[in-house]
Parts: C-alpha cells; structure tokens; sequence
C-alpha cells in the first residue's frame, strides 16, 4: 500500500536533541513566527479560519472562528491558554509531542496569542508529567533568550502545572485551577471567550491545534488543504495502542482509516483478531471489525455512531472482556467526578455497581436495562461532558456485545474471557 503518512508535527522527533532551540532552528523554526510578525491580528485569524483548521483536542471546533470570537472592542487584557492536561484513557499524543519538540508548541502560541491580541499566555500541563513540565520550561526560557517571546514580539509565556484532575482537562474546570480554585466546571454563558481567565476574555486550545499553526503560516492554505478531507483537512496525530504490533503516534491526513493505520503499525499482535476500537478515547462510542475502513475525520466517524475525539485509538483482541473494560473505564469515571452535579456523581456510582455486579458473573434480572436507563439520567443532564463521556461505552458495548452483559447474569468474566490472556506485559512464563 501507499504510505499516507504526513510527518509535519513529528518530522523532527527523531533529531539528535530535537527539543533545543539549535535543532529547531536548523529546521526552519521560528520562521513561521518572522511571517505571522509581518502580518495584522486579522489576517493571521483569516488565515487559520480559511485552513478550517479544527480544534485537535476533540471536538474539532474551527480553530480560526473560536480565535474570532474574541470582542474587538473592550479594554479587559485577554488571554490564551494551552489545555495540555492530557489525561483521557487511551490519549497519548500532546506529551510525545511537548517532549520531543516543545519549540513547536511555543512558536504556535506566540503566534495565536498575536492574533487575538493577548500579551499573556498559560500553557496548563498535567502535574503528573513532571519531565513534560521541565522541558517545556527549558524552552520557553530559550525562546525568551532568543528575543521570541517578551518585548520584541509583546507576548509572555507561563507554563503551569496542575495537580492532576481529569476534570480539569474540561476548559472551564481548568480556568478555575488556573486561578487558583478547585476545577470544576463553570455555568455557561458567559463563555470563555467573553468571560474567561480573571473575568476576561480567553481563548482555550488544545496542544496539537496550536502546534499546527505555524506550519500553517508557513505552507499556507492550499498546502494545509491538500491533505485530508474536505470538511476535515490538514494531517494531524493518532494514538495507536493496545494489542497491536507495533503501536506508537502515526501522522497521517485526517480520513485515513483504521485499516491503513494498522497495516502501517504491523497489523494485529500474533493470534489477534480485532474485536472492538475506540475511535477518540474511552469517552467515545466503541466501534468494531466492521468500520475498519470507517474514514477517521469527524464526519466519517460521526455518520458511524461515534465520535474521532482525541484520535487514541485503543485496539482489543478477542481476548478481551468488554464488561471489564467498560467497568474499569467507568471506575476511572467515577474516581474522577468533580461532584459538582447529581447525575454525574450519583450515576457514575451506580453505574459501576451494576457493572461491577455483572463483571462478578452475578448480575441480576434486569441489571442490563438499569444499566441503559442510568445511562439516559446520566447523558444530557450532567454539568459538563464528563457524564456523557462515561455513558458512551457502555451504552455502544451493550449495543455491539449485548450477549457478554448477559452473561454476566451468571459467569464471572475471568472464566469467559483470563485476563492474562489480554495481558500486554505478561510476567516471563506467563500468558498468551
């Protein structure tokens, strides 16, 4: 087959010490910046909107229209903030990306931030990923070094670090921890972009969306839109994994397919059939063998029944119990709840009762429709998308492995399906 791998973000991860400033700039690095320097906030958000770069943390709002709804006409200073709080099961593609070529990420938020006319900008990395913070640091003091972030270019640069909450990858729970205050979700309106960080207005991007600018800049609008799809162009990074030969991050044009992305990775590991996917994380609708040739972009997926997401791409074997995945997806769930409504605090608890029931093999008549109408009070009711992210897989696995939740009405799923079977890392001697 041809290789449709687009290498733009990832082009440079493997050279020799590719996060320093040095290997960036032999590279063309910062070039992109000289460019966006010489051009009006206006025509660097014309530029973005008419690429219909979307937003690559999962939703895939159009970067340049999110940046357009800036006011114009107010004196409050505006900001720009990096959501780097990676933390969805199965996403793993901005701390690869922050590590190997951090330059990158920073060079995109001079530029945004110019476009919005924000002098402030914060990139919100997960506490966990200390080393992630560290180098992400290092660069930042370079490119200050350098004369590209401070007074030449009027944009300063903050990254921080939280203390590790999923809920805080919600843009508004991030706000809040930003400033200081335990991250929960904030009612909306006012939006974020009326009434963001410190009451003012504030953009929020994903890692990956702000990394694409400057290749934007510099290739401009009709090489962006050469690749992928033409509701969905542009190259972008899906997260590989599970049991799969080879995983890893691979570039491809947004539309590529599963397929494709598997035959690149090696295939499936030896013994392996492909039993069930997640198309953008654990929060989205699980997918089976059947759309292999499904094109991943947000239309393709979407017509298929479930949503591209964060593009991780989590891939189980026959070996695999769906109700114990979808019981330890919904443990993570439930742990993280901010609590700050009802039906995502309460629910995500029952739910993991019902499943944890039904995993045990000793599921009760009816637990499957308890199951289906938690779900209903959970999905649409709940503050934020965190409730409707925990419903998903369970709601698409009942719907695809209906017969495995019946099963749990009498066989434990170890007898069904050992979990040293579907072991990734077995202990020498023991498993598959």
């Amino acid at each position: 087959m041809t290789d449709p791998l687009t290498p733009v973000l990832s082009a440079d991860w493997a050279d020799e010490r590719a996060w320093t400033l040095d290997a960036y700039t032999r590279r063309g690095g910062y070039a992109a910046l000289e460019t966006a320097l010489a051009m009006t906030p206006a025509d660097l958000i014309a530029l973005v909107k008419n690429a219909n770069l979307r937003g690559r943390g999962g939703a895939g709002f159009p970067t340049g229209m999110k940046w357009s709804f800036i006011p114009t006409d107010t004196d409050k200073p505006k900001y720009l903030v990096v959501n780097a709080d990676e933390s969805e099961p199965g996403t793993c593609k901005d701390i690869p990306l922050m590590m190997a070529s951090p330059h990158t990420l920073v060079e995109g938020v001079i530029i945004a931030a110019r476009a919005i006319g924000a002098r402030q900008a914060f990139i919100y990395v997960r506490g966990e990923v200390l080393h992630v913070v560290r180098r992400l640091r290092a660069a930042v003091r370079e490119a200050y070094e350098a004369g590209h972030l401070g007074e030449r270019t009027g944009v300063d640069l903050v990254v921080h670090a939280g203390a590790g909450a999923y809920i805080c990858g919600e843009e508004t729970a991030l706000l809040d921890s930003l400033e200081g205050r335990r991250g929960q979700p904030r009612l909306r309106p006012p939006f974020p972009a009326v009434e963001g960080l410190y009451a003012c207005p504030t953009v929020i991007n994903n890692v990956e969306s702000i990394a694409s600018v400057p290749a934007i800049v510099r290739g401009g609008v009709a090489w962006f839109q050469s690749m992928g799809t033409e509701k969905s162009p542009g190259f972008t990074l899906y997260s590989l994994s599970g049991h799969v030969a080879r995983p890893g991050q691979y570039e491809a044009p947004l539309g590529v397919t599963l397929r494709e992305l598997l035959d690149m990775g090696g295939g499936m590991r030896p013994g392996s059939e492909l039993k069930f996917w997640t198309p953008g994380g654990s929060s989205t609708p699980l997918l089976t063998a059947e759309h292999l040739d499904v094109p991943l972009d947000y239309e393709g997926v979407g017509a298929a029944g479930s949503m591209l997401g964060t593009k991780a791409l989590q891939v189980f074997d026959q070996t695999t119990s769906v109700v114990r995945c979808v019981l330890r997806w919904t443990e993570f769930y439930k742990h993280e709840s901010c609590g700050k409504c009802t039906p995502c605090r309460e629910g995500t608890w029952w739910l993991v009762q019902v499943l944890d029931r039904l995993n045990r093999g000793a599921g009760r008549s009816g637990d499957i429709e308890l199951l289906q109408e938690l779900c209903g009070n959970v999905l649409g009711r709940s503050f934020c998308a965190l409730g409707d992210g925990a419903t998903s897989p369970i709601t698409s696995g009942i719907q695809h492995f209906r017969e495995e939740f019946e099963a749990g009405l009498h066989t434990p799923s170890w007898e069904l399906f050992p979990p040293v079977a579907s072991t990734l890392f077995a202990a020498e001697g023991v498993g598959a």
